[in-house]
C-alpha cells in the first residue's frame, strides 16, 4: 500500500497567501484610478458638461 501525505500549508504560509492576494486587488485597484481617463477614452465615453451657473451668488 502507498501513502501519500496530504498537502500542508502551515499559517505562514496563508497569511504570506493572503497578502499576495490583499496586495495584486490593491495594486489593481490603484491602476484602474491612475488610468481611468485613458480608459473611459478607450470606450469613447466623453465627461459630461459643467453647469458653470449653479454656482452663483448674485444676492
Amino acid at each position: 500500500m502507498h501513502f501519500s501525505p496530504l498537502p500542508y500549508l502551515d499559517p505562514g504560509s496563508g497569511s504570506l497567501i493572503i497578502q499576495i492576494v490583499v496586495a495584486a486587488l490593491l495594486g489593481i485597484g490603484v491602476a484602474v484610478r491612475a488610468s481611468w481617463g485613458s480608459i473611459k477614452k478607450l470606450f469613447g465615453i466623453k465627461p459630461k458638461a459643467d453647469d458653470d451657473n449653479t454656482d452663483d451668488d448674485t444676492n
